[in-house]
């Protein structure tokens, strides 16, 4: 027992050495891992306060950075806003410039609505005015009247002149004969030139082809006959048609009519066509006027040709005088010029004080006569 004691007390000895080697170890270690904590701690302290230093540096770079940073941006703006002002008050002026322009091309338009306003108003009175038959006529005889007083002087025409037959012509052209006075009437058919411009099917433009050519037919038989006088008037006359588009229409599409308008001696007229028509009976007039004043032309050229031969001769004699005095002023600088010449030779004479004038004899002076 006293042997099992013993081995169990050495057992136990044996155990509490071997726990108290591995308490020691144990707290080695934790010894060691407390010194290496400590040393990692430190070390991390190190590079905490390096990268609170670097940290700081940069921070005052940065606040360096920033200030500079600040300035510049200041300064772009301060130039920025001048610029941005400088640009606004150009925009500014732009813009009211061209307000202004604006303001006066509106007052332009208003100007130019108000033209095609009243020009409205006045093509609804035109259109009033060529409805009616009555007043289509009046239009065509006023546009007739300017035409023939804006081209012919006052004694070649006359209006509204009653005939032998006691038939009135709307104009009359006062001409001498050949050809003798040449009557004009106006003549405006509307009515039919509208329905057939109007004509919807081939039917409807046949029918209305036929009553424009049946109306103008009309007018020119009458025409023919109420205007054309053998002994008091010219052997043709002339149709006014008021309107271009008429006359157009009517050489276009009509021709059977317009070759009866020339066997009838009829000859139908635009106002275009009739201002031509016009400027030949002017240029008619003035040379008849001027073989009326042929001869009083001839009297006076001859008059002019003798005044010419007058004033040739009075020329001539002018020019005789004129060189006879040419020549005399030449005979007259020789003689100047000789006295000249002499003048200085006296003027170099020089006499001393022992010199007996005497003794000095003159230059010959020879005064030659000229004839």
């Amino acid at each position: 027992m006293q042997e099992l004691s013993f081995t169990m007390d050495r057992d136990v000895l044996m155990l509490a050495g071997v726990v108290a080697v591995v308490a020691l170890a144990g707290l080695v270690v934790w010894a060691l891992g407390a010194a290496r904590r400590r040393a990692e701690a430190d070390l991390r302290q190190q590079h905490l306060t390096e990268t609170v230093e670097r940290l700081a540096q940069a921070q005052a770079e940065l606040t360096g950075r920033l200030s500079e940073s600040h300035t510049s941006i200041g300064e772009r703006l301060d130039g920025l806003g001048k610029r941005v002002g400088d640009g606004l008050q150009q925009q500014t002026e732009k813009t009211g410039e061209r307000l202004a322009v604006l303001q006066q091309r509106l007052a332009v338009i208003d100007a130019a609505q108000k033209n095609i306003t009243d020009l409205s108003q006045q093509m609804v009175g035109l259109q009033d005015i060529l409805s009616n038959k009555q007043a289509r006529g009046a239009f065509g005889e006023i546009q007739l009247n300017d035409l023939v007083k804006a081209a012919l002087p006052a004694h070649a025409f006359e209006f509204q002149v009653t005939l032998s037959n006691g038939k009135r012509a709307d104009c009359l052209l006062r001409l001498p004969n050949p050809p003798g006075s040449i009557a004009i009437d106006s003549k405006f058919p509307l009515e039919s030139y509208e329905a057939l411009q109007q004509a919807e099917t081939d039917d409807a433009a046949k029918i209305a082809g036929r009553t424009f050519q049946a109306d103008v037919a009309k007018h020119v038989k009458d025409i023919a006959e109420r205007y054309i006088i053998p002994g008091e008037t010219a052997e043709s006359a002339l149709m006014f048609l008021p309107s271009e588009a008429i006359y157009a229409e009517l050489h276009a599409n009509f021709r059977n009519v317009v070759e009866e308008s020339f066997r009838r001696r009829v000859w139908i007229v635009s106002p275009t066509t009739l201002m031509a028509t016009l400027n030949t009976v002017r240029a008619v007039l003035r040379d008849v006027h001027m073989r009326e004043q042929a001869d009083v032309i001839q009297a006076e050229v001859r008059k002019l040709l003798d005044d010419m031969g007058r004033l040739d001769e009075r020329v001539d004699t002018l020019r005789k005088q004129f060189d006879t005095a040419s020549k005399t002023l030449d005979k007259v600088r020789t003689s100047t010029d000789r006295v000249s010449l002499y003048g200085n030779r006296i003027d170099q004479l020089q006499l001393g004080d022992g010199d007996d004038a005497s003794e000095i004899t003159p230059p010959t002076v020879r005064l030659v006569a000229d004839s």
